[in-house]
């Protein structure tokens, strides 16, 4: 399309709509139109086919709000499609009488908005380009290509199990892609590419997907560049980038766990042409801790305590981890494998809190014994030899 056709068709009136219909309307109103003339259902009218053409050229423009507005923008400032180029111009009748390579910036004189050579290289001529993905006319001097997202990387790192807990900040040493040094991501040795023909130097290329639909694909002759190399440059075989490698410090969240994968937005591979950076993605590996362990947001430790301890009850200090010690108070008659909570002394949440410290007890069983002990004990054997504690169990397989 044209962008003299662009100013001068009134799609509003291809679709039947008025200028201020909603989405919906604009919708419903191809949709009737296109099925009434798809090529499918009027096979050999070609007035049916042409009609069905225009219409999706219509929705194309007028169901995007983007391409909508810019389409206003320029009838409004043509006068609603009335314009005559200036000398030398492609014609066409109206009330407005200017150069339309002056007001584009970018016609050779005397050639006009469609002059060989020209192209539009500012101005409304980035509004036509970008609405129909176009970059000018064959690859002028006005032809501008797209920028370009740097890539993605994924890095490794291994913490502490501490410095999982509490977050830290380490250097990583990553290779990406970049601008060549060489050429200044030009790919070409001399600085001067050229744009790709085939694209016109968007980088990517359109192809019909049926029913009025198009799909588009990145360029395979410039790789997406929308630049080939007219002398490649030997260091990037003309692809303008070439590996680089970079040590970044990297602050990773307090309370991360084995495996968890990070996003750090914009912190991947440099853009191309004044494009974003790519993410960063960062594979965090926690070592063991001799002590503790973590379950979510808890931290767990396992606290030997004496026989005594257990059966009588008592105030046993337990380690935290990176802080001072906390008592906790041992009920009597614990069991052993009982699980108790230090409340706040756990791994750091999203919002900054804190989750507990589980602790479970383990009741310490002496290998060696005084004389001393050993007689006590035999006191406390024959003083509760009447106390079975298999007795429940041999009654409950009876039972089953």
């Amino acid at each position: 399309m044209s962008t003299k056709d662009f100013i001068e068709k009134d799609y509003y009136k291809v679709l039947g709509v008025p200028k201020d219909a909603t989405e919906a309307e604009i919708k419903k109103a191809y949709r009737k139109l296109a099925r009434e003339n798809h090529p499918d259902a009027n096979k050999g009218n070609t007035k049916a086919e042409e009609r069905f053409k225009e219409i999706s050229e219509a929705n194309d423009v007028l169901g995007d709000p983007k391409k909508r507005k810019e389409y206003d923008e320029a009838r409004a400032l043509f006068g609603n499609g009335g314009f005559r180029a200036g000398p030398g111009g492609a014609g066409g009748g109206g009330s407005f009488n200017f150069d339309l390579g002056d007001l584009f910036g970018g016609g050779a004189p005397g050639g006009g908005a469609g002059g060989a050579g020209g192209g539009f290289g500012g101005g409304l001529g980035d509004v036509f380009g970008g609405l129909f993905n176009r970059g000018g006319t064959g690859g002028g001097a006005g032809t501008r290509t797209q920028p370009r997202r740097g890539q993605d990387i994924e890095s490794e790192v291994t913490l502490s199990f501490t410095e999982a807990v509490d977050g830290a900040t380490v250097p990583l040493r990553m290779s990406s892609q970049a601008p060549c040094k060489a050429c200044s991501g030009t790919g070409d040795k001399n600085g001067t590419p050229r744009v790709c023909p085939t694209c016109v130097g968007t980088g990517q290329v359109s192809r019909g997907g049926g029913g009025g639909f198009s799909l588009t694909d990145p360029c395979v002759d410039c790789k997406g560049r929308g630049l080939i190399a007219q002398d490649p440059c030997e260091v990037c075989k003309g692809s303008g980038r070439a590996k680089s490698s970079r040590t970044m410090q990297v602050r990773i969240p307090a309370g991360v766990s084995d495996g968890q994968r990070i996003r750090l937005r914009g912190k991947g591979g440099p853009g191309e042409r004044g494009g974003p950076a790519g993410d960063l993605y960062v594979v965090v590996h926690v070592d063991t801790h001799p002590v503790f362990g973590r379950k979510g947001d808890n931290l767990t430790v396992t606290v030997p305590v004496t026989f005594a301890e257990a059966a009588l009850g008592g105030e046993v200090k337990v380690p935290t981890l990176g802080g001072p010690a906390v008592t906790l108070k041992v009920p009597a008659g614990t069991p052993n494998g009982r699980t108790m909570r230090a409340r706040g002394k756990g791994a750091v949440r999203k919002d900054g809190s804190r989750g507990d410290l589980l602790v479970t007890v383990e009741v310490s069983v002496p290998t060696s014994l005084s004389d001393s002990a050993k007689e006590a004990l035999e006191s406390y054997r024959e003083a509760t030899a009447d106390d079975d504690p298999r007795a429940e169990l041999f009654q409950a397989a009876k039972g089953a």
